[in-house]
């Protein structure tokens, strides 16, 4: 079953002036979730996503070339959903795969 956020999600970002763009920023509050940003000139704030956003370009997005938008937002997606969130081993995590820690820690979590 696919994961859905819990509604207040926070959504955290750089200040790239597309994150601080007032249509997305309404868009966010559509969808009920709340933009969180580094203090300017400030990755530490944010190290964990900032980490992600340069995986998720380094492993898939500057070696990519895509035609459509919607192309784009498919490999993307698949590439989240199917391999970072499932497959990817995480330093993060002991190096297991995400699904593995998940289960583990809900293991740990029940057997108390």
């Amino acid at each position: 079953s696919a994961r859905r956020p819990a509604k207040g999600l926070i959504l955290h970002s750089d200040r790239g002036s597309q994150y601080c763009a007032q249509d997305y920023q309404k868009l966010l509050r559509q969808f009920g979730m709340t933009a969180s940003m580094s203090r300017k000139g400030d990755y530490w704030d944010n190290a964990p996503m900032e980490s992600f956003w340069g995986t998720l370009k380094n492993e898939l997005i500057h070696h990519r070339r895509y035609r459509t938008r919607v192309q784009a937002i498919q490999e993307i997606t698949e590439y989240i959903e199917i391999f970072y969130n499932r497959q990817r081993k995480q330093a993060c995590l002991g190096y297991l795969l995400p699904a593995a820690f998940m289960r583990q820690y809900y293991e740990k979590l029940f057997a108390a």
